[in-house]
């Protein structure tokens, strides 16, 4: 069993707020369908635990970038919903944009050859 979760990478905090935008830009998702939309697009590789996600939602909750509400799921158990908010999506190209910025200056990091060729 310790072998199927031995290539997860635990999310950093600012990270899972990124994922958790574009996951809800996706549509509307309660919390297990966010966990699962991320394992699944990250060829498990990446996970979300309760323990990191839900107060993730809360704290974009509190910024207005999500919004909830309960509805009863297929099973008619009550699940809360997060939609994207409008000023979540702003977020989320400002978010993304960073992302790139980040990703490039770690790239040229790990490969700085790449760097001297482009000077």
């Amino acid at each position: 069993m310790a072998d199927r979760y031995q290539n997860r990478i635990e999310i950093l905090q600012g990270t899972l707020d990124l994922l958790i935008l574009q996951t809800l830009a996706w549509g509307p998702q309660h919390g297990y369908g966010i966990t699962q939309a991320i394992r699944a697009n990250s060829n498990n590789v990446l996970t979300a635990d309760t323990g990191s996600l839900y107060p993730a939602l809360h704290r974009l909750e509190r910024k207005k970038w999500i919004a909830a509400e309960w509805q009863l799921s297929e099973n008619k158990q009550r699940v809360r919903v997060y939609n994207l908010t409008g000023k979540g999506r702003k977020q989320l190209v400002s978010e993304r944009s960073r992302w790139s910025a980040f990703t490039e200056a770690i790239a040229g990091i790990l490969n700085p050859s790449r760097n001297e060729a482009d000077s």
